[in-house]
């Protein structure tokens, strides 16, 4: 089929569609295998023989479009060995443990909360950008706080996971418009409010 494609890009495809079409003699037709045709059988066994003792791709030039997909399934692999491997951005690891071409579709509230860094006070401490790591309403300030049990974002409250399933709970979240909406509002509020999840 691929040589009778005269717009095909494999150069093998395309010798052949040239040698075909200055010799209208030869003719191409499919003949089941062993079936007692003696230049059939002979090419099986020389097909066999070139598997086992041939060259792999010597003298061959393979199409891009494969070459490409070799190249990226390659590539995907090790991007997946380095994320799962890696010693940073584990939050967001937990989040989304597999690599993927497709884009997130995530703004920067989003990054904001799976991230962990954003306008919560349990971050600024950590960075010594803040005295407290509480929010004003007395619990500790993280992302998880704010979309499960702080009381000036009750609006937006998801049911709060066990300690054991959070990292589950992460992957349910990012994975769905629902939450990820909640989870904008939520970031979206604290940023135009911080005077009030200060500690007083």
């Amino acid at each position: 089929m691929a040589s009778s494609n005269s717009k095909s890009t494999n150069e093998t495809a395309r010798k052949i569609f040239k040698i075909l079409l200055t010799n209208p003699r030869i003719k191409v037709s499919w003949i089941k295998a062993h079936a007692g045709n003696i230049g059939n059988e002979r090419a099986d066994q020389l097909a066999k023989d070139a598997t086992q003792h041939g060259q792999p791709y010597s003298h061959t030039k393979l199409p891009k479009p494969h070459i490409k997909g070799l190249l990226r399934k390659r590539m995907l692999e090790e991007w997946q060995t380095s994320w799962k491997n890696g010693d940073t951005g584990r939050e967001i690891y937990n989040a989304m443990p597999s690599v993927s071409l497709r884009p997130t579709n995530w703004i920067r509230e989003d990054v904001f909360f799976f991230s962990e860094h954003g306008p919560f006070p349990a971050y600024l401490k950590r960075f010594h950008l803040s005295d407290s790591d509480y929010c004003s309403c007395g619990g500790i300030g993280t992302p998880l706080h704010y979309a499960t049990e702080c009381i000036y974002t009750v609006s937006w409250h998801m049911r709060k996971p066990a300690p054991n399933f959070e990292q589950e709970w992460l992957k349910r979240v990012a994975n769905n418009l629902v939450s990820r909406h909640k989870i904008r509002g939520i970031i979206k509020f604290i940023s135009e409010n911080r005077d009030l999840f200060r500690p007083h």
